[in-house]
């Protein structure tokens, strides 16, 4: 039997010290095979050392597991890569607040000048959140500082879906997102399902920019069961967006599904195709859906100006809805977007919308305007289609009033203003 001594016991424990690894106070992780556990900090320092060293070690053919703690994120994170991986989140993963990092730091979504705390992505992965596991993004502090401020720079989008394949993310909580909770860019065969967002002030203070989801670059991306109270769009396909399905919902007090803006860049053309949402319950939303697009002529640069983008937008479909004290209207279509206070050139836009439709539906709309659109002259809209002329819905006062402009033979519903 070998003998150790107290020096090759000090030799033995020196070397460990020098293989595990070193996240100054930060949390630590534990692998058992494949399986990489993270234990949080226990005097709330940082645990992005961690949770990178976690996902480098596990992030493929493996597990990535978050405890029920808190971790505290104080760094941007890039995880992409991953190759059939679980990520199993049922704690609360809490963003710092020194929010001059993060308008430095934050890392570029790639589309609109806009940027992100965590870019995360690979190829068969599943990320479960038991419908407790929470992303807490402190963003009172955030509302606070834009106070009402179009996207301000370097807010961050809490988590950004990129270069993603065959993914499944569910049972997720986002509270008080930073900026946009989620987006999805050149990612493909994704669904979303079991997720709940709330991101409100507790101060008054505007909760502009807080969408749920945004997608740019995507195809086929699933929606379902989702719950949304925030004050900007539910969900937003944008740029290159197709084989959108939006289902079984509920959102509160926001926009509700909003197709685009798109548009926005100087000659670029872009699309979005195939877009369904379906079975949504609008809770004094401003809209059940709306299409929106930029003007023609280029109005400063992104992402509070441009315009002048080309391209298409068709075959989106809002079915099956209940609309409860929607505050505008239940349908839109406006073709003259801008951020930046500028103003006119409405007409200019030869970005093509047609073949949209509202309906069914029911509900109550607290005004008298069922619908408005307000098309671009240069490229009027066809395949515009009020399905029953939405006669399940009731406005307020005897009044049901659909405002037009450049409507090419409007289906279940004359304009009663403009042609």
């Amino acid at each position: 039997m070998h003998s150790w001594s107290s020096r090759s016991f000090s030799q033995l424990a020196t070397v460990l010290l020098l293989l595990a690894p070193r996240f100054a106070l930060g949390g630590t992780v534990s692998k058992n095979g494949t399986i990489c556990t993270i234990q949080p900090s226990l005097n709330g320092t940082d645990d992005t050392p961690a949770i990178l060293y976690a996902f480098e070690q596990c992030g493929k053919d493996g597990s990535v597991v978050f405890q029920n703690a808190t971790y505290n994120i104080e760094q941007v994170m890039t995880t992409t890569g991953l190759e059939n991986v679980v990520v199993d989140l049922s704690g609360t993963l809490l963003w710092g607040t020194n929010t001059s990092y993060w308008q430095n730091n934050s890392l570029p979504l790639g589309y609109q000048n806009q940027s992100t705390a965590w870019i995360f992505g690979g190829t068969n992965v599943s990320f479960v959140g038991h419908g407790y596991g929470t992303f807490d993004g402190n963003g009172q502090i955030w509302y606070d500082l834009a106070n009402g401020t179009d996207n301000l720079p370097g807010r961050p989008i809490s988590l950004t879906i990129a270069n993603t394949t065959n993914a499944t993310f569910s049972g997720l909580r986002f509270v008080q997102s930073q900026f946009w909770t989620t987006a999805i860019t050149h990612s493909e065969n994704i669904l979303l399902e079991d997720f709940y967002v709330n991101s409100t002030s507790s101060t008054g203070t505007s909760t502009l920019n807080t969408d749920g989801s945004d997608t740019f670059y995507s195809n086929n991306i699933t929606f379902r069961n989702w719950t949304v109270v925030n004050g900007d769009d539910a969900i937003a396909p944008k740029a290159n967006s197709s084989n959108i399905l939006i289902q079984d919902s509920v959102f509160w007090n926001g926009n509700g599904v909003a197709i685009g803006s798109i548009g926005q860049y100087l000659d670029a053309y872009e699309f979005i195709e195939n877009v369904t949402a379906e079975n949504i319950v609008c809770n004094g939303c401003l809209y059940i859906g709306y299409v929106k697009t930029w003007p023609g002529v280029q109005q400063g640069f992104p992402p509070n100006g441009g315009g002048g983008g080309l391209g298409y937008a068709k075959n989106i479909v809002f079915r099956n809805f209940i609309a409860n004290n929607v505050t505008s209207s239940i349908a839109e279509i406006t073709q003259c977007t801008t951020y930046n206070g500028a103003t006119g050139e409405c007409d200019t836009s030869k970005f093509q919308i047609s073949n949209v439709t509202w309906g069914p539906g029911e509900g109550t709309v607290f005004g008298d305007t069922l619908a408005a659109f307000q098309c671009s002259g240069a490229v009027p809209c066809p395949g515009i289609e009020l399905v029953g002329g939405l006669s399940g819905v009731k406005t307020n006062g005897t009044v049901r009033s659909i405002d037009c402009s450049n409507i090419e033979d409007p289906i279940g519903f004359n304009c009663t203003e403009g042609s």
